[in-house]
């Protein structure tokens, strides 16, 4: 499967030279060690692939034994291995380093020593037990690796033109047309209920089997469930509790979580931890509110109110409706056709998370429910422009599933920060258009933001 982030690997490749390692982390099965295998194969004349989920132990005390001996360190693993080393030819990839804290170390040493490129691809990376009793190599250049996005799924399943297509109007500002946009309309809702995993996308480009599809989710969903008590040690319950909700608080009409729901008078700071904890795991996107919609939406976070939304919506379906341990085929199929009784906002905004998140933008919000009422507002996303000016950094964005729906939080929101305020936009399921000031975005345009 094809990946965008072929190109940074390539990149990192160029430009470093070996003078520091790459780390890429990302949450479990989001295709970390195939895309960094396929990268070695083509780009290498040789590599030697660590696997620390199974690698002997023998393997593992190497890197205490002979650290200062790096000559017998590389003569050992090219014996193990059966793979010759070249000298700035060879590729050596530590897979899961989080299960081996000594190996990362080792980067350190590894890297000023010069012979060789590192690959370390790792889930759970900066969770705390993870990274007890090491110091985390200064040499490790992280990137983070996301689900596949909507292009990069097109091109799974065999379409390579549309998302050029698709680039083209969004930079000329133009609308598809009725054929296009439904075409590109039936792409991203097959994109929406399969999700972004490798592992669904290749069962449904084999089989076209939605069971087939829900099994492969289930298997993740299950792998984030026993890694949350693997892992998440005294949070467990809480960390738990929080994943089984999200469904329920993102199908409400205000997607904010809700901590009632979870335990009656439950306060955030009991539960900072927990949350942090699922979105150190890269299973979840958070969108933390901002009081003051400014240059400094960080700044301005308020920790307390927060939307939770799931790393990939084909899990979130699959996490949704679990009632009957699987999602039929005939509830994917409504919902490929939008005939689905079923609160597609909840599926749609998530999405646009997810996509924005993927994007490299961090997530905020703008709420206020009490004041007067031209203060009352809820905007569902706030975007900083790349390009700071002195006035107007700011894109207050509404997403908006339904065909009928008003913009009461949008007007008010450009009336009274009109000084912060750019480009207001909607995201939607129809055609692009532009009216009244306000840009209305086919929701396949929102990775172009």
């Amino acid at each position: 499967m094809k990946r965008k982030i072929y190109q940074q690997l390539l990149d990192w490749k160029a430009n470093m030279a070996g003078r520091v390692a790459l780390l890429i982390e990302g949450a479990r099965r989001i295709g970390k060690s195939y895309i960094v295998e396929e990268f070695a194969k083509n780009e290498y004349e040789s590599y030697i692939l660590i696997d620390f989920n199974k690698a002997p132990q023998m393997v593992r005390e190497w890197f205490d034994l002979y650290l200062e001996d790096l000559d017998t360190l590389f003569l050992y693993l090219s014996q193990h291995y059966k793979v010759k080393l070249y000298e700035r030819k060879s590729l050596i990839i530590f897979d899961e380093i989080q299960l081996c804290k000594r190996a990362r170390a080792a980067i350190k040493f590894l890297v000023a020593d010069g012979r060789y490129d590192y690959i370390e691809t790792g889930s759970l990376v900066s969770i705390k037990k993870n990274t007890q009793g090491i110091v985390v190599p200064s040499e490790e250049r992280v990137i983070k690796m996301h689900p596949m996005d909507f292009e990069e799924f097109l091109w799974a399943t065999g379409n390579e033109m549309l998302m050029d297509f698709i680039g083209k109007m969004y930079r000329e500002r133009k609308p598809l047309g009725q054929l296009l946009h439904r075409r590109a309309m039936d792409a991203f809702r097959l994109y929406m209920i399969v999700g972004g995993m490798p592992q669904a996308v290749k069962a449904y480009v084999e089989s076209k089997d939605f069971a087939e599809v829900d099994a492969a989710k289930r298997d993740i969903l299950a792998l984030y469930r026993n890694d949350i008590f693997n892992y998440a040690d005294n949070q467990a319950i809480k960390v738990a509790n929080i994943f089984d909700n999200i469904p329920g608080q993102l199908s409400k009409h205000e997607k904010k979580f809700r901590l009632s729901a979870l335990k009656e008078g439950a306060k955030y700071r009991d539960l900072d931890a927990a949350f942090f904890w699922l979105s150190d795991a890269r299973v979840i996107n958070i969108c933390y509110n901002t009081t003051e919609p400014n240059i400094g939406l960080k700044m301005n976070q308020e920790r307390t109110t927060l939307k939770c939304y799931m790393n990939d919506t084909g899990l979130l379906l699959s996490h949704a409706f679990d009632e009957a341990g699987i999602v039929t085929s005939e509830i994917y199929q409504k919902l490929l056709l939008g005939k689905l009784e079923v609160n597609e906002g909840m599926m749609i905004e998530n999405i646009v998370g997810q996509m924005l998140t993927a994007g490299g933008h961090n997530l905020y919000f703008y709420s206020k429910s009490t004041g007067e009422a031209p203060d009352r507002m809820e905007i569902d996303f706030l975007l900083r422009k790349s390009g700071v000016t002195n006035r107007h950094n700011i894109r207050p964005i509404e997403v908006k599933s339904g065909k009928n729906y008003t913009l009461t939080s949008l007007t008010k929101f450009v009336r009274k920060y009109s000084e912060y305020a750019t480009t207001p936009t909607v995201i939607h399921t129809a055609d692009y258009r532009e009216d009244g000031g306000i840009t209305y975005l086919p929701i396949y345009m929102t990775p172009l933001l």
